[in-house]
């Protein structure tokens, strides 16, 4: 359910590889820029048919707390939840076949990891883990064994998934507790603001403030019903949403831009056709595009995103390019050249 073609630098190059690829898979309930190049797409069930535990955004929570919401709606007839489509995907690879026991793979992968962590208690964790299947018996696992767990029964006040999924609403464990330094694993003991990795790292942006400032560069941003791809396709949210380039006024003046009419946007042989919007949000000599849109490919079916396809930020990027620190892609702030086309 990613679309690489669309959210990666230089989505056009990595179409072309897809497009040599042997054979590929995707799981998805859209045919998107990026699996329309599959042999197969695999839908698993709606969001509204899954059970949801938040993992990662409940570490950016003021508080600590467990909430687990369960299905909206029953599971549509023949149907498959993705951790059982994943699981007879491995069984496929690893030669045993598409009839293989899912749930008997479940157990074998869930008994390695609890063998590697418990030690002599394994069996005895596994017995008390052993009525769930999948995604929530690794939460229950991950709940009972963590700083507010039951401890499989040492602690009889501690949480596990069945008090939680009793809770409406959840359970407030309280407010955040101090860990440092305890939890901080830096040859000093204290949090290292300074590395020598990142101090000589300096020498670098230093030497880019000496260099001259390109006329325009370009940055990205993310809208609020539209942070990734696939949401343009819901007809809510799309109706709320748009594909703009963001101008300075004195930028706008200056290269002969009208608020709403069309520009070109290039860079290295690469363009893309925007809507301009002229903004005093935007500081002179910086364009802004949001991520996500250029839902023009031929072969989609994405019908509500496609009535409004926008311009692609990531086609006028290079895959090449990439911050040598994090050796992450560099997604914004790279020189480009914009010009009136009405």
């Amino acid at each position: 359910a990613s679309n690489p073609a669309l959210s990666s630098p230089n989505g056009p190059r990595l179409s072309a590889a897809m497009k040599q690829l042997n054979f590929m898979i995707s799981l998805d309930v859209y045919v998107n820029e990026t699996t329309r190049h599959a042999d197969v797409i695999l839908p698993d069930l709606s969001p509204l048919e899954e059970m949801h535990y938040d993992i990662a955004f409940s570490q950016l929570s003021y508080r600590n707390h467990a909430r687990y919401s369960k299905p909206v709606l029953p599971p549509s007839p023949g149907s498959l939840a993705e951790w059982r489509i994943l699981l007879r995907l491995l069984a496929i690879v690893e030669g045993r076949g598409a009839q293989a026991d899912v749930e008997e793979l479940d157990d074998e992968l869930i008994a390695e990891d609890v063998r590697k962590a418990a030690g002599p208690q394994a069996d005895a964790v596994l017995k008390a883990l052993a009525h769930r299947r999948g995604p929530e018996r690794l939460i229950d696992l991950a709940l009972r064994s963590g700083p507010y767990g039951d401890q499989f029964g040492l602690k009889p006040e501690g949480i596990n998934l069945d008090k939680v999924m009793a809770s409406e609403g959840g359970i407030d464990l309280g407010a955040l507790a101090p860990r440092i330094p305890e939890i901080l694993r830096t040859p000093s003991g204290k949090i290292e603001l300074a590395p020598a990795m990142l101090l000589e790292d300096l020498k670098r942006p230093a030497a880019d403030l000496e260099r001259p400032v390109p006329d325009l560069v370009i940055v990205g941003r993310r809208q609020l019903h539209s942070n990734n791809s696939w949401m343009h396709n819901l007809p809510a949210l799309a109706k709320a949403g748009r594909c703009t380039a963001l101008v300075n006024p004195t930028d706008a003046v200056r290269l002969g831009l009208r608020d709403g009419g069309k520009a070109r946007i290039s860079r290295n042989g690469a363009s893309v056709e925007v809507q301009v919007e002229v903004s005093d949000e935007m500081m002179p000599g910086v364009v802004s595009l949001p991520h996500g849109w250029g839902h023009d490919l031929p072969g989609t079916k994405m019908n509500v995103a496609s009535m409004q396809p926008g311009a692609n930020l990531n086609a006028l990027l290079d895959e090449n390019l990439r911050d040598p620190l994090s050796g992450n892609a560099v997604l914004s702030g790279v020189a480009v050249k914009m010009e009136a086309m009405s």
